[in-house]
């Protein structure tokens, strides 16, 4: 070290905390904050620890927390309808079915079919007329 440099105190960054903190999907910044690093501390302990930068330790490490998520999830949807209903839609292709029903006697019906009826009618007048349709 040459003469009038400080030595820089290495960071101690608890592994396992580390690791928790990625698995809940904590951002860089908030884990930063919570074990009292810079960042460049951060990208340097990872090198220095995984071998490999934050970013490709973050990625593996955080999905050991969507695992666990996913997991906890399943549990609870055989408790939980709402839950069982929610992943049905997310990973099956579930989807809620809208009916209409028509409680005026069918009123709804006839005027849908009278629309129908009045812009097939148009349709045919106006390309007989002006020939632009045919």
């Amino acid at each position: 070290m040459a003469k009038g440099q400080i030595k820089q105190k290495q960071a101690t960054i608890d592994k396992g905390l580390f690791e928790k903190l990625c698995g809940i999907q904590c951002t860089k910044e908030e884990i930063c904050a919570v074990l009292d690093v810079s960042e460049k501390t951060l990208n340097s302990w990872c090198n220095s620890t995984y071998g490999e930068n934050f970013s490709l330790v973050f990625q593996q490490k955080r999905g050991i927390g969507k695992v666990s998520l996913r997991r906890y999830q399943f549990d609870l949807a055989k408790k939980n309808p709402t839950m069982a209903i929610f992943l049905g839609k997310q990973y099956l292709g579930q989807k809620d079915q809208v009916e209409i029903k028509d409680e005026n006697n069918g009123i709804i019906g006839d005027l849908i079919g009278a629309l129908n009826n009045v812009k097939k009618d148009w349709w045919d007048v106006e390309s007989k007329t002006t020939g632009f349709y045919s």
